[in-house]
């Protein structure tokens, strides 16, 4: 029906007066009105309160430290949280596990800590009576990866004893504490006559750990045979041999995004040409190399087809049970290696190499391999391809290599 004209129509509707409306979403009545106070009596009801936060249970120095090594997020924790909680443990505090814990998280993110890993070395001799071949395995497993020998006297000696009670209960955690002796260069002679001895090596053929521990021997056998001129006990027999490590290894294969080895095979590719190196070539016993050239006694880089790229071993100079203590070969044509020091071969502190990676080196180069590392640092720093292939051609010839026509 429509309004006569001149009769005002219906008054608008306007907030309540000492509200406010300054926006969408923002109410219109007063804060204290009786609407606004039912409706958060109801959210009140609807919602109950959240209850206070539980109190967090005060954790002494064992505690916090198992508490702090439990933790997923390990990178959270400070080192110095972690040397804090050890100095404030009581002894009693300071478990088999809690001492795993450490040695374990050390390891995993290569933590070269001098203070924990004296800790971790007092407390396996001082415990040496309670501790199985099994804990220690794990408690020596940081010295090392981590390439550290600790200064504790006893250290050694505490582990000769132990692999004399411990060998023939558990033959692989055996084996696994010599390789970590094997990674700080003192293996104990006794121990090896124990795990080259035919009865253990039949021992575990039948077990189902058995490839790893032939692998294993067989790295001790190539220590022995270059490292230890003394050793007059059995040996690994040739048939039982295998080769070490015939592939990278599995850091370098779960980083290989992160790695130089592609740029740096293509800067060689264009500065000596492909048939000049060999990529990732196992040579015997069984260590992969990065990049291997063949160069002449003039210092020529020669084709790879026309060299054989194995040198021999046992090296020709160093009879069986003789150390070589000098590389030696009589071969003309020597063997230069190029090996990738990538940022994860390193301890964090990114100035000493892990055990591994030491080991690998050293066994090299007493084989008679020239050695030509490419720190990360270095790779690092070049800016594209030009840049590297520039660094590589003087690192060869700072070794005094030449090569034909280069490629760009």
């Amino acid at each position: 029906m429509r309004r006569p004209r001149g009769e005002p129509g219906p008054r608008a509707l306007r907030p309540t007066e000492g509200a406010t409306c300054a926006g969408p979403g923002e109410s219109c009545f007063p804060a204290d009105g009786p609407l606004v106070c039912a409706l958060e009596r109801e959210q009140r009801f609807r919602l109950p309160p959240k209850p206070p936060p539980p109190l967090q249970p005060v954790l002494r120095g064992g505690q916090r430290l198992e508490a702090a090594l439990s933790s997923p997020h390990f990178l959270r924790h400070p080192r110095q949280h972690l040397i804090r909680s050890l100095a404030e443990a009581r002894p009693e505090e300071l478990t088999p596990h809690v001492m795993v814990l450490l040695a374990q998280h050390l390891a995993r993110h290569r933590l070269r800590e001098p203070q924990l890993l004296e800790a971790i070395a007092y407390f396996l001799v001082v415990q040496e009576a309670q501790l199985n071949s099994k804990v220690v395995q794990k408690l020596v497993l940081p010295f090392g990866r981590l390439n550290y020998f600790p200064q504790e006297q006893q250290f050694m000696p505490c582990l000769e004893r132990i692999l004399a009670r411990e060998a023939g209960v558990a033959p692989l955690a055996t084996v696994n504490i010599l390789m970590s002796l094997c990674q700080l260069r003192c293996l104990p002679f006794r121990a090896l006559h124990f795990v080259f001895s035919p009865g253990f090596i039949n021992h575990i053929s039948g077990t189902p750990h058995a490839p790893i521990v032939r692998r294993y021997l067989s790295l001790l056998d190539t220590a022995v045979e270059l490292e230890l001129p003394g050793y007059r006990g059995p040996r690994l027999p040739r048939k039982q041999q295998v080769p070490i490590f015939p592939q990278p290894l599995t850091t370098d294969r779960a980083r290989s995004k992160y790695s130089h080895k592609d740029i740096v095979a293509e800067g060689l590719r264009q500065l000596l040409g492909e048939e000049k190196y060999h990529q990732d070539l196992t040579v015997p016993p069984g260590y992969c190399t990065d990049f291997l050239l063949c160069v002449s006694s003039s210092g020529a880089v020669l084709p790879v087809r026309t060299q054989d790229p194995f040198l021999p071993y046992p090296p020709r100079s160093c009879p069986r049970g003789q150390a070589a203590s000098q590389p030696t070969t009589r071969d003309p044509a020597q063997r230069v290696v190029l090996m990738l020091r990538e940022r994860w071969h390193f301890c964090r502190d990114g100035r000493v190499l892990l055990g591994s990676r030491a080991l690998r080196e050293r066994h090299l180069g007493l084989l008679g391999y020239q050695l030509l590392p490419l720190p990360f640092e270095e790779m690092e720093s070049q800016r594209g391809l030009p840049q590297l292939k520039s660094y590589l051609r003087q690192k060869l010839q700072a070794l005094g290599l030449r090569w034909g026509p280069e490629g760009g």
